[in-house]
């Protein structure tokens, strides 16, 4: 081509595809949809695909146990049970709980903690000293049991017992028990803490142990 060519008519074109404004983005495309829930039959029939069915695990043989009868409960008669139970204790072979018969006494003085009185019937507190009534008088027993509790507090003793005997032969009951309750609920009730009936290798209900203050 010669130098001197000037006819370019492509040069017009070059502007104008130049002045052109920029292709618009392309729109994005769009969401890949996700599958739903699937339902707990379409979960189940997913899970068994490759499950084979074992055909002689089908029918399994059980063996049917035999029928056992119920013991019978025997009846028993509970008058039966208390008079063999009362033969026991009168032959010594079945042991007496003191606290359950009508001779058994007990008394705390008021403010003092109930676990006091347990703890004096099962023998916490040592005996430090003890009056032995048998063969007084009732109108003996206030001047006795006077004179042995000044030497109680005289010598700073905190328990002591006291033997009264169950009165079992006196057509009055038990008369020299008695008095003792009246004496120390009464004349000493504020230097008395507790008493109750002594254990049954102390003198049982025969007895009582006595709590002071000092």
């Amino acid at each position: 081509m010669p130098k001197d060519f000037t006819n370019r008519p492509f040069d017009k074109l070059k502007k104008q595809l130049d002045r052109r404004p920029p292709p618009a983005p392309a729109p994005p495309s769009p969401p890949v949809p996700v599958a739903g829930p699937f339902t707990e039959d379409e979960l189940f029939a997913c899970a068994m695909t490759d499950v084979q069915v074992i055909e002689a695990f089908r029918v399994l043989p059980c063996a049917r146990s035999s029928r056992r009868e119920a013991p019978t409960r025997e009846t028993r008669d509970p008058d039966d049970d208390a008079l063999a139970i009362l033969m026991q204790i009168a032959e010594g072979s079945h042991p007496i709980n003191l606290s359950d018969t009508q001779e058994y006494i007990e008394w705390t003085n008021p403010g003092v903690p109930g676990e006091v009185i347990g703890k004096l019937h099962t023998g916490h507190f040592s005996v430090q000293g003890y009056l032995d009534l048998h063969g007084y008088t009732g109108d003996e027993v206030n001047e006795t049991l006077d004179a042995f509790l000044a030497e109680a507090f005289q010598r700073d003793w905190k328990c002591v017992k006291v033997i009264h005997g169950r009165g079992l032969r006196s057509v009055k009951g038990p008369v020299l028990k008695d008095a003792v309750v009246r004496r120390l609920v009464g004349r000493y009730r504020k230097q008395v803490i507790a008493f109750v009936s002594a254990r049954q290798c102390d003198g049982g209900l025969g007895a009582m142990y006595v709590l002071l203050r000092k």
